[in-house]
């Protein structure tokens, strides 16, 4: 059994996608080609904004974004606790401070209510500068955005969606990847839209800000590409990749976020009389890029793991230890506490889920209910 059926969606998508990348092959128009082009006008498009601007991978879209907003030492980015590094790891690389947030504990997403508490722990102590806000779209699920960009635009701060984990999920009507000032989505392999290798996005509706970073991806190109009028880097997204991702893209309009969520809604109705299951909010819908259940202890967790290993049952726990813990954070301050982080940390545990192939999905939940 798969965790998530990567081998089962290429069968599935196999003569599309072998087309694609045969074309792609044949024009051997490697970077830059038509595809990127094409990819990027359905993306805005799909999502709701004006440019998608493709690169490298999730993390340099998150970077690229913190740069186009002048983001600097002295400068505080609040980001939540419980995701996974990248998005603190971002912020100390612009030389900015991260400041953890706690999340909800039914939706996993940051609390509105401890990222004021610590914009305001971080303007009484007077050292840093609120600048940026980067709630996350855990596991599929879309933040609460009315309150996140209420909260920041009172205090002057700029809004960040990392939707890596939430493309396709919705929020009030409006799609993620449109829900804050910008947003940035990745490309690996096993997100709701991922490719066959690494790639990411940044969307944004302002003009300048869309030239400004496809600049930046090509080493600070000017007018033409041997007139660099700053200094950037290399971050493009492969036309194979693009190739690849277009086809992915219709089959996930098509039906596989569609047939994602039934699999979700039949997880949910088997389990939750066992371990606590995931929340939508009213007006929202998850993508589903984890299915994540809470037990009670850890040494719960552990146990229930170790039976469904021995069925042949994959799980992963995303995510064991709170980014305020990690050795490269040990040592900065923690503006506020975050006990809910840590109380998931120590409870959740994911479940094998895809849109494509599930016959499986009664062997896991006979397992569950005899374990726990």
């Amino acid at each position: 059994m798969e965790f998530r059926d990567l081998k089962k969606q290429y069968q599935v998508l196999k003569e599309r996608i072998d087309k694609a990348v045969i074309e792609v092959m044949t024009d051997c128009n490697f970077i830059s080609g038509r595809q990127v082009n094409n990819l990027e006008e359905k993306l805005a498009s799909y999502v709701g904004m004006k440019h998608c601007i493709s690169c490298g991978n999730g993390t340099d879209a998150l970077t690229m974004m913190l740069m186009a907003w002048n983001i600097g030492p002295r400068d505080a980015v609040f980001v939540p606790d419980f995701t996974f590094f990248a998005t603190g790891e971002v912020v100390s690389f612009e030389g900015a401070t991260p400041v953890f947030v706690d999340v909800d504990p039914d939706t996993f997403n940051m609390d509105p209510k401890s990222l004021e508490r610590a914009v305001l722990a971080v303007k009484a102590e007077g050292k840093l500068t609120p600048r940026v806000v980067i709630p996350v779209d855990l596991f599929g699920l879309p933040a609460d955005y009315d309150c996140i960009n209420e909260i920041a635009h009172r205090y002057d701060m700029k809004v960040l969606e990392d939707a890596a984990q939430g493309f396709g999920g919705m929020y009030k009507g409006r799609r993620a990847g449109s829900l804050g000032d910008a947003a940035t989505t990745s490309f690996f392999p096993a997100k709701p839209l991922g490719c066959y290798g690494d790639g990411g996005a940044i969307f944004t509706n302002k003009d300048r800000e869309a030239e400004y970073l496809r600049s930046i991806a090509l080493h600070g190109k000017g007018s033409f590409k041997y007139d660099n009028v700053r200094i950037g880097w290399n971050s493009r997204l492969d036309t194979i990749q693009a190739a690849i991702l277009l086809v992915k893209l219709d089959a996930f309009t098509e039906h596989e976020l569609e047939d994602v969520n039934k699999v979700a809604s039949w997880y949910t109705e088997a389990l939750k009389d066992k371990v606590k299951t995931p929340v939508i909010p009213k007006g929202c819908y998850s993508s589903w890029a984890q299915y994540t259940v809470q037990v009670k202890r850890e040494e719960e967790r552990t146990n229930l793991q170790q039976k469904l290993k021995e069925q042949g049952i994959p799980t992963m726990v995303y995510y064991p230890k709170p980014m305020h813990e990690q050795t490269a954070y040990k040592n900065m301050k923690q503006y506020v506490p975050c006990p809910v982080t840590e109380r998931l940390c120590e409870t959740v545990l994911s479940l094998p889920l895809d849109g494509f192939k599930q016959p499986d999905l009664p062997i896991i939940v006979e397992q569950i209910h005899l374990s726990l």
